[in-house]
């Protein structure tokens, strides 16, 4: 069935709410732990076929925000998911109450109690109609920035479309397509940073009525998030500090001699090259056909899923007016299928995007036929080593996308990548300073921003930029407003994903053996076990950063880029 014909039909709230409560009242008196398991997999049909209608809803919705139908029915989910919630809460209450669990620990596996125990530390009944708040702030964010209109040199883009221009050879249509998308951010500004006021006061209102001090603590709990803490993330940024951000630095400055400018401004930081970027040198179209060739001769594994999703139609790649921003994977439990969403606009951010979130659609393809809902997907860091080591396993066919350009790409997807991690950190130390400190004013906001920036990213010039240097660059981070604290995930991963491009170059088949058990084994186990289970080192441990990023100093060292 292709994803066009999958059956999309609003779940009846009520209906369900009844049926469920039943199925948790039957489970609560079991005589047996077989029965108990049986009624776990009728709780977790119905789980399914809601979470299924919400993805299959979410995805019509961002592929075109402006489909009357579809933004109905997201507001109804943004109505009734925390509703949905507080029935999954009530379901690991009793689970976690269970006199069985001994034995249903060993058939399902302990990281389901370790889910459940923290879910049910992130609702309660009184904050139900916070939730839903919530939800319809976050939404208000998303159709800002997807029905953003920008003019450029008597043209018309969106958010997506305009990024074309951001590494223009031309340094004024640089700066002024840079300009052009600030202007949007800015004169919605108003509008953004009050919806950002109310969501941090709103959360932290959230947080204290479930006992929490602040958010903080009950947004890793959101994360689920069961084997590191705020201090263990505050020592990894420090090593991110002291070992990345010198080299960070060190590639600016290659890069500004390289162009040849007296100074490098933001409006450069996207142009690598005085010969030009690396950039694919064919349609979408002939992309994926290229992609096809990759996966089929990558693995066996790889060929099968590729084809799935090419046949199923399980992939919407190009940007349009009214779609969404960014890109994302999902996966619809009823029809076993994960989706791909994003925005190809002509850059080497079409391959990076379509590796990354084919890892993560390998992943969950990988382990779709676990009994446990839970186990489909691991924790957020956890499912980012899938998709940054993708980006990284797939080297050896990039000559297919970027032909006579091919090292071009690999150093400064390498580089990019290296220079990611400061901004991953200093969007995650903005986000602690926020929720420690909720009654902070927008201006305040700001400059916080800006000084968290300065700290983590020092080489950064907005030049006359008003916007930026009033510190409003954050507000494009949808993460910031949709998945408070998922940010250190992406650069927690990216360590990972380092290991894994060591090993391929050392020992592909040994490596590329763990990067598919890992996948296989979703989320039935936490971060750092999976990272230990898939022979990988923990970011979190002293020296770890420091020990990667030597190896990828020395490559990037090794390689001429004076000559592009």
């Amino acid at each position: 069935m292709n994803f066009n014909d999958f059956e999309y039909i609003r779940p009846e709230m009520d209906r369900m709410a009844i049926r469920f409560d039943d199925l948790v009242e039957q489970f609560e008196g079991a005589s047996s732990v077989e029965e108990q398991s049986r009624l776990m997999d009728e709780i977790g049909e119905l789980r399914s076929e809601f979470d299924s209608m919400y993805n299959i809803c979410s995805i019509r919705h961002t592929v075109n925000t402006q489909d009357k139908f579809y933004e109905k029915e997201n507001e109804y989910f943004d109505m009734n998911s925390p509703k949905y919630q507080e029935l999954v809460t009530k379901y690991y209450k009793a689970l976690l109450k269970s006199p069985y669990r001994e034995q249903l620990t060993k058939e399902k596996g302990d990281l389901l109690f370790s889910v459940a125990d923290l879910s049910t530390k992130t609702f309660e009944p009184s904050i139900l109609k916070d939730l839903q708040e919530e939800n319809r702030l976050k939404s208000e964010y998303t159709k800002i920035k997807a029905q953003a209109k920008i003019q450029f040199r008597g043209e018309e883009y969106n958010l997506s479309s305009i990024i074309k221009f951001h590494d223009s050879e031309d340094r004024e249509t640089r700066k002024e397509s840079l300009a052009a998308k600030w202007k949007f951010y800015e004169d919605n500004s108003g509008k953004i940073e009050d919806i950002y006021d109310q969501l941090v006061k709103l959360r932290t209102r959230i947080a204290q009525k479930l006992g929490y001090k602040n958010f903080i603590e009950l947004g890793y709990a959101r994360m689920l998030r069961s084997d590191y803490n705020a201090e263990m993330v505050a020592n990894y940024r420090k090593q991110i500090l002291e070992h990345v951000v010198p080299i960070a630095t060190e590639l600016a400055e290659r890069q500004r001699k390289r162009l040849g400018l007296d100074k490098l401004y933001y409006h450069d930081e996207a142009f690598k090259f005085k010969t030009g970027n690396a950039a694919p040198k064919g349609s979408p179209e002939w992309i994926i056909e290229h992609a096809k060739t990759m996966y089929k001769e990558l693995s066996k594994e790889t060929d099968e899923f590729f084809t799935f999703m090419n046949d199923k139609g399980l992939m919407d790649l190009v940007s349009k007016d009214g779609k969404a921003t960014g890109g994302y994977c999902t996966f619809i439990k009823k029809y076993k299928s994960p989706f791909i969403f994003s925005n190809f606009n002509g850059t080497s951010h079409d391959i990076d995007v379509l590796t990354h979130e084919a890892g993560h659609a390998f992943q969950v393809y990988e382990s779709r036929n676990m009994d446990v809902m839970e186990y489909h997907w691991p924790t957020y860091e956890a499912c980012e080593i899938h998709s940054m080591s993708m980006e990284f396993f797939t080297w050896p066919w990039m000559q297919l996308f970027f032909e006579e350009d091919v090292d071009k790409y690999k150093f400064s997807h390498l580089a990019g990548s290296i220079q990611f991690l400061p901004y991953g950190v200093a969007v995650d130390e903005f986000q602690h300073v926020v929720y420690e400190n909720p009654e902070m004013t927008p201006a305040e906001r700001n400059q916080a921003w800006l000084d968290i920036q300065q700290k983590y990213i020092p080489f950064r010039d907005h030049g006359d930029a008003d916007f930026l240097n009033k510190g409003g660059f954050w507000q494009r981070q949808g993460h910031i407003f949709e998945m408070p604290f998922y940010y250190i995930d992406y650069t927690l991963a990216q360590v990972c994903a380092f290991q894994f491009w060591k090993r391929d170059q050392e020992n592909h088949d040994e490596a590329w053996a763990d990067y598919v058990k890992l996948c296989k084994a979703g989320g039935s186990q936490s971060f750092l076990d999976l990272v230990d289970y898939a022979n990988l080192r923990s970011p979190f441990e002293d020296g770890c950063v420091e020990s990667v990023v030597g190896i990828i100093r020395g490559y990037l060292d090794s390689v001429d880029d004076s000559k592009w």
